[in-house]
C-alpha cells in the first residue's frame, strides 16, 4: 500500500521519525482538495499515542476536503540546511499518512485541546489553560489523523 523508500540507507529509525514529530513546531498537511487540486496547508500540532492533533475553524477548505476524503499525509522538516559547497542539502524530515477525523467526543476533545495548549504554552498555568479552553472551544473542531505509515529521511 505504501511505497518503500527508494534510498533506504537515508531512511531513519521509526523512533526518530517519532521524534521529529514529537518535537517538530509545524507541518504541512495535504489533502485532496476542491475539483481534485492537492490542498496542503501548514499548521500547528501535537504528536501523541500515534496520533497526530490539530485544531481549525469550524468551516472553510480543510474541512471540506477531510469529508470528501479522510486520507491525508503531514510532513515536518526538522533540519533544512543548504551546503552550497557540496551542491547538497542537509536534513531531517518525515512524512505520516493517515485517516484524519473531527473529533466529537468531549473527553477526546479536551485531551486533544489539552495536549495542544500544553506543547505550544508549557509555562501556562492550569487555571489560565482552562479558561483560554473555554473561551475558544466552540469556536473550532479538534482534529485527529491516526498514523498509519510514517517515514522518516535525513542527510
Amino acid at each position: 500500500m505504501f511505497r518503500t523508500m527508494r534510498k533506504s540507507q537515508r531512511q531513519l529509525p521509526p523512533e526518530d521519525a517519532g521524534a521529529i514529530l514529537r518535537e517538530g513546531s509545524s507541518g504541512v498537511l495535504a489533502l485532496s482538495g476542491d475539483e481534485g487540486w492537492p490542498y496542503a496547508v501548514p499548521l500547528s500540532y501535537v504528536y501523541t499515542g500515534g496520533k497526530l492533533y490539530f485544531h481549525c475553524a469550524r468551516e472553510g477548505h480543510k474541512l471540506d476536503a477531510l469529508r470528501r476524503e479522510p486520507r491525508a499525509s503531514f510532513c515536518v522538516i526538522a533540519q533544512d540546511r543548504i551546503c552550497p559547497e557540496k551542491y547538497t542539502t542537509l536534513y531531517r524530515s518525515v512524512i505520516a499518512f493517515g485517516r484524519l477525523r473531527i473529533l466529537e467526543d468531549e473527553e477526546e476533545i479536551l485531551r486533544a485541546i489539552t495536549a495542544l495548549a500544553k506543547k505550544y504554552f508549557p509555562d501556562e498555568t492550569e487555571e489560565s489553560r482552562r479558561q483560554e479552553i473555554a473561551r475558544s472551544r466552540n469556536a473550532m473542531y479538534l482534529l485527529e489523523m491516526s498514523v498509519e505509515h510514517l517515514t522518516g529521511k535525513a542527510r
